[in-house]
């Protein structure tokens, strides 16, 4: 059973800061997105999927200054120094989420292949469509493996996020991971993607848009 890019993430100092970033380098304007009260996060979503990637999107997250600080480390190393002192910067891709119908089995997979998968942990947000709800892996520290390529797992409980996002006019292209063992691609059988453990940017994403060809790259 292979895993499917769910979304990609682009980290941000704010979310004012991920909005102007998104319509000098896309071209577009991101969509509404939401809170996150577990992690003390927010977002706003723009739709990027295609035939190769049905209901992919990218997540433009920061930190929500009016949200009380979690009890444990937020997800995707946002809590970082280091990742904040770039942020300060300009937003940058820094990782991926892939979606699982067989969440358990795979992270045991990974368990078994050596890496950090993290541990399930139940989230959701409200939208103005209804509740979105989902089972996510999230280590402990928060930190990220593999720089960024080992994907964080996600499994859908309902709806997905993109039956109510409009088209935007940007699409995914390709998408590739350096750094990924070898093992570790195995048991997620990633589709589409050029995935392999040799050294270079942990993600590279190609998106086709109003600004024509953009290539995102984490550090």
């Amino acid at each position: 059973m292979s895993v499917a890019v769910d979304h990609l993430i682009v980290a941000a100092d704010s979310l004012d800061q991920g909005v102007r970033w998104c319509e000098a380098t896309l071209g577009v304007s991101p969509g509404a997105g939401g809170q996150h009260p577990l992690m003390g996060t927010h977002n706003r979503l723009l739709k990027i999927a295609t035939e190769a990637f049905p209901e992919a999107y990218l997540e433009i997250i920061a930190i929500d200054p009016e949200a009380v600080a979690p009890a444990r480390p937020r997800w995707f190393g946002l809590d970082n120094p280091a990742l904040q002192a770039r942020l300060r910067q300009q937003p940058r891709l820094i990782h991926w989420v892939a979606r699982s119908s067989m969440l358990d089995m795979h992270r045991w997979g990974l368990i078994n292949a050596r890496r950090r998968p993290g541990e399930p942990v139940e989230a959701g947000r409200e939208t103005p469509q209804g509740p979105l709800r989902w089972q996510i892996l999230i280590t402990d520290d928060g930190r990220l493996d593999c720089g960024g390529a080992l994907p964080t797992l996600i499994e859908w409980q309902g709806r997905h996020p993109t039956a109510a996002m409009p088209g935007s006019g940007v699409s995914l292209q390709a998408l590739a991971l350096r750094g990924l063992p070898d093992r570790a691609r195995d048991v997620l059988r990633l589709r589409g993607i050029d995935a392999s453990a040799d050294a270079g940017p942990a993600l590279r994403a190609r998106l086709l848009g109003p600004c024509g060809e953009v290539t995102l790259e984490s550090e």
